[in-house]
């Protein structure tokens, strides 16, 4: 039998793996223990595999997440007021399905920006797709966007996103322009997609922090109500590593020395 024109077929139909599994079946003598549905099953299977591994490469590089973070990392240890009952249950991302929003708030340090990127990350892993921002440069890219006639095809591209990650949310008051845009935001993805949003400051100060009351009570009312909080508290993770870092290692000696 002539293998080689069938693997070029299947490398031509971008099948690749099926044919990478295919020439290893060849070499296998055990394999011919196995029937034809057996065989056939175990290709189809990597070249699924194959194009899951491929596809979740490549949500993970558009979500552009800046921390290397995962759920089954996450530190229970520290004293922050982490509920873990609350976590296993947003780790199933069934809150993404609902479309639901997931709200963290703390102070410095405390890990906000890693949770939310764990559990978008998850989210990722389950097949959804996510984008991550920080609100300080969201809104500069929606300020460029509007110099440059593209603002309403940001905004489609933000809406598009299973999980949109806003980062340091908050922070500053906001401007007119960045109320109104956050609000256009708010109002694409409500009921549609996830938001997260983290901040130093509790949700009861957000509303003097977007600044006008009818474009706050909008954005909150798309926010709040169908949200998930995670509020902690506690000292600051960074500091405490920092602190251990900087501690002298003990040496040792072996005897004699």
């Amino acid at each position: 039998m002539l293998i080689k024109p069938t693997l070029e077929r299947l490398r031509a139909l971008r099948l690749s793996s099926m044919a990478e599994a295919l020439t290893r079946q060849m070499e296998d003598p055990t394999m011919s223990q196995l029937s034809f549905e057996e065989r056939f099953s175990l290709l189809v299977d990597q070249q699924w595999l194959a194009r899951q591994n491929k596809a979740l490469t490549r949500r993970l590089k558009n979500a552009r997440l800046p921390h290397s973070a995962c759920v089954e990392d996450i530190d229970y240890q520290h004293p922050r007021g982490l509920d873990r009952a609350r976590l296993r249950s947003l780790s199933t991302s069934q809150w993404v399905a609902a479309h639901h929003n997931l709200l963290i708030v703390g102070p410095c340090g405390v890990g906000k920006s890693y949770l939310a990127c764990a559990l978008a990350q998850q989210a990722v892993r389950e097949g959804f797709t996510a984008l991550y921002t920080r609100a300080t440069g969201l809104f500069r890219d929606l300020a460029m966007a509007r110099g440059d006639g593209r603002l309403d095809e940001r905004l489609r591209q933000l809406a598009r996103a299973d999980v949109l990650i806003v980062d340091d949310w908050a922070m500053a008051a906001l401007s007119e322009n960045e109320r109104r845009d956050f609000l256009e935001i708010c109002e694409d993805r409500y009921r549609r997609r996830s938001t997260i949003l983290t901040s130093q400051f509790s949700v009861a100060h957000w509303h003097e922090q977007i600044g006008d009351p009818t474009v706050a009570d909008s954005i909150l009312d798309r926010l709040v109500h169908n949200a998930y909080r995670l509020e902690l508290a506690g000292p600051s993770l960074r500091k405490e590593k920092a602190t251990l870092a900087a501690q002298p290692k003990e040496v040792t000696h072996a005897p004699g020395t």
